[in-house]
């Protein structure tokens, strides 16, 4: 298969999910920017909500976030809290409002249904594939990968006794941390996942 065949394909396929995020979002006066955005901080880690992080990770520009950020808050979909540490530093949270509505529209119902339309051995292999596409896109463009932490070459497994360990900040990490995307993920070494 030729690489525009395969570009044409993933392109479709993205027209297609940013069409149904909108019209899932229509509903709650959210545009697709908006559903993304809420996708991914019901995904990240303390590390990766913040204004910055969703900016990279949605591809955005800082004020388009901006803007999304203030409408999401004045929706009640998201809240901002500051660092406890360094209070020049926001993080968002889903409101009970906006963890539902992701639990009921990220991915929007057609995507979703269309999935599951696969076996879970072809979703395993698209999601692989999809990945090493992903990461060699990010890497040629300097970008950052957002991986799971457990996947990452900081990842300590129980680095703390009996608890995970961001090797990068030497925090504790929780067991469902561990599987959150994170915004310093880096690969443990070349070879390809």
């Amino acid at each position: 298969m030729s690489n525009t065949k395969v570009a044409s394909l993933i392109e479709r396929l993205g027209n297609l999910l940013r069409s149904q995020e909108r019209t899932a979002g229509s509903n709650s006066g959210l545009q697709s920017i908006h559903v993304q955005m809420l996708g991914y901080l019901s995904q990240c880690n303390r590390y990766s909500d913040t204004p910055v992080a969703v900016t990279e990770f949605v591809g955005a520009t800082k004020g388009t976030t901006s803007q999304s950020i203030n409408i999401l808050e004045k929706k009640s979909f998201i809240l901002k809290r500051p660092d406890k540490v360094d209070g020049r530093v926001i993080h968002l949270d889903l409101t009970d409002k906006g963890a539902h509505f992701v639990k009921n529209e990220f991915p929007p119902r057609e995507f979703r249904d269309a999935l599951n339309g696969l076996n879970s051995d072809d979703r395993e292999s698209l999601a692989i594939l999809l990945t090493k596409l992903l990461i060699q896109l990010q890497r040629k463009n300097n970008g950052k990968l957002f991986g799971v932490c457990h996947t990452c070459k900081h990842f300590k497994e129980f680095g703390l006794d009996d608890t995970h360990q961001c090797g990068l900040t030497l925090e504790p990490l929780s067991e469902e941390e561990s599987f959150q995307i994170c915004r310093e993920h880096e690969q443990p070494s070349a070879r390809a996942l």
